[in-house]
């Protein structure tokens, strides 16, 4: 899963031209974290957010270099952390 994500994200800035410079910066960052599975942009493009899958024993590592990559280039990231559940199902008839 995370191998495709990051592949969507190649293919949404290659192909579609939908991404910018902040947010391949983003991804581009967070695949080269240890414990990081993928990640890509989500939204609308031209701006907004990225979502990365991360082991969690790895979870803040990520984002202490993420903060320090992306501070540097002028940015002020914020970060949401959230756990998989078991989806959508059926909860009455």
């Amino acid at each position: 899963m995370g191998r495709l994500m990051t592949q969507s994200h190649k293919s949404l800035r290659e192909d579609f031209e939908v991404s910018c410079p902040e947010l391949d910066l983003l991804v581009d960052t967070a695949v080269t974290c240890e414990g990081v599975l993928g990640s890509r942009m989500t939204g609308g493009g031209f701006g907004g957010c990225t979502v990365t899958l991360v082991k969690k024993s790895n979870v803040q590592s990520v984002i202490d270099r993420i903060a320090e990559v992306y501070c540097t280039s002028g940015g002020s990231p914020t970060f949401y952390l959230a756990t998989p559940s078991t989806g959508a199902r059926l909860v009455s008839s």
